[in-house]
């Protein structure tokens, strides 16, 4: 029998991962080709050689999504493996449909083949969605472990948009590093905060080097999961955070649901914003699908240095991106602020939104009247520096978690929205973490 012919479909990061870890050296398989969806700009692009292996000398082309049906009939693929996170259910099963109808079988990948095994111990914080709060939550499990005198070390899911072999591995310690490395906006909100914090942040394409890497210099490692994507390293604590403004959801997602089966602990994020019976219903549906998981229930209040200069005030708000879009919500911190702090308008900026992040506009039609921080390039960026300044406003209330400052030229008055992991009531994420690791 010959090779088996293999398709990945992805989103330029657990795609890459699967292929490292199972099908870069395995000589039963072939992969002929991958495909990409939700990220700009990464379609056309090759997945080179010095990354592929000795098995793929001339790499391994990327193909946009929609080019699927045609790649598995000319290239006859008997697999298409789905590598990538943050979809409904029954959007998983409308490609699995797809997939098989044209004659190949549908795979999804488990934690056996594709977690690394660290000699540290690794604490995993993932998600049932995008936007749950997972990204405070790791901050907050980084301090605890800072103050229990442990060396430790971030390594953040990959968001590889740029030369994939300059990306390889990638360590941030300061802002210089995120500029030597061209951060997207999106990079730079997961890793600026981790390195205010003195936390060491890896990421990259390798996954499996990067592991070796940190583990040169930490006592722990931290696995800041991005989207609601499995771990890519073997926890020996893996935190799920779940959002109880979108019940149902920890249910109804892939791999969010996964997340919520597999982890030992559940962050309830947001309890004292929610309604108390989507609360109880989010426990419940958890509960029914991971008895032996230990529920801790937090908020995330907001920081604002100067909220006076909300009120009254007619302000655009700017959030977080993928929040807005991959995860679905119309709304983040900025705008709780923004309504918490008085302000007399919320600017609809999408008028004055120009080239990309008008497309964006149109490819996530469900975003309210927000800005999301999207920078997939210089040109993106360019793209959303235009259009701040051209929406007419008072102020600029900024949800994001970076210093948008350091990279765009922004004309009008601002305010920073910060936000942190709050724990309510007992058991503590501390306590859990001084019993699991102390």
């Amino acid at each position: 029998m010959g090779k088996i012919r293999v398709i990945i479909m992805g989103a330029a990061g657990r795609d890459f991962h699967n292929f490292n870890m199972y099908f870069r050296d395995n000589e039963n398989y072939e992969v002929v080709a991958f495909t990409a969806t939700q990220i700009p700009n990464i379609e056309g692009r090759m997945y080179p050689p010095e990354l592929a292996g000795k098995l793929y000398p001339q790499g391994i082309k990327i193909y946009p999504e929609s080019d699927l049906p045609r790649l598995v009939r000319e290239y006859d693929a008997a697999q298409v493996v789905f590598s990538y996170s943050d979809v409904p259910h029954e959007y998983v099963m409308h490609k699995a449909s797809l997939v098989n109808a044209l004659g190949a079988d549908f795979r999804l990948m488990g934690g056996a083949a594709t977690m690394c095994e660290s000699s540290k111990p690794v604490v995993a914080v993932c998600a049932v969605r995008t936007g749950c709060g997972k990204s405070q939550t790791t901050r907050h499990v980084c301090d605890v472990l800072q103050a229990m005198g442990k060396k430790v070390v971030a390594v953040r899911h990959p968001m590889p948009y740029g030369d994939l072999n300059k990306q390889r591995v990638q360590r941030f310690e300061t802002y210089e590093d995120l500029d030597r490395y061209e951060c997207t906006i999106e990079e730079r909100e997961e890793y600026e905060p981790h390195i205010d914090r003195g936390v060491v942040v890896y990421a990259g394409v390798d996954y499996e080097a990067i592991l070796r890497e940190a583990e040169k210099e930490a006592d722990v490692i931290v696995w800041d999961g991005g989207n609601n994507d499995m771990p890519f390293y073997k926890p020996d604590l893996w935190i799920t955070v779940a959002d109880p403004h979108r019940p149902g959801h920890e249910i109804t997602y892939y791999p969010g649901e996964t997340n919520a089966r597999a982890a030992d602990v559940i962050v309830i994020n947001k309890v004292d914003t929610a309604d108390y019976e989507n609360v109880r219903l989010v426990r419940e549906n958890i509960a029914a699908i991971n008895p032996d998981a230990i529920f801790v229930e937090a908020a995330s209040p907001l920081f604002v240095d100067h909220p006076e200069q909300i009120r009254g005030k007619h302000v655009l708000v700017i959030e977080d991106g993928p929040t807005l879009t991959h995860g679905g919500m119309a709304y983040g911190a900025g705008y709780v602020a923004a309504q918490r702090f008085g302000a007399a308008e919320i600017i609809d900026p999408r008028p004055y939104a120009v080239a990309s992040i008008t497309a964006t506009y149109e490819k996530y039609p469900d975003t309210g009247p927000i800005l999301p921080a999207m920078g997939y390039g210089h040109e993106q960026m360019r793209d959303l520096e235009v259009t701040i300044n051209n929406t007419p406003c008072d102020l600029v209330v900024i949800g994001t978690p970076i210093d948008l400052t350091r990279i765009l030229k922004i004309q009008h008055p601002m305010e920073r929205v910060r936000y942190e992991l709050q724990v309510i009531g007992t058991p503590t994420l501390e306590e859990i973490i001084k019993t699991r690791l102390g």
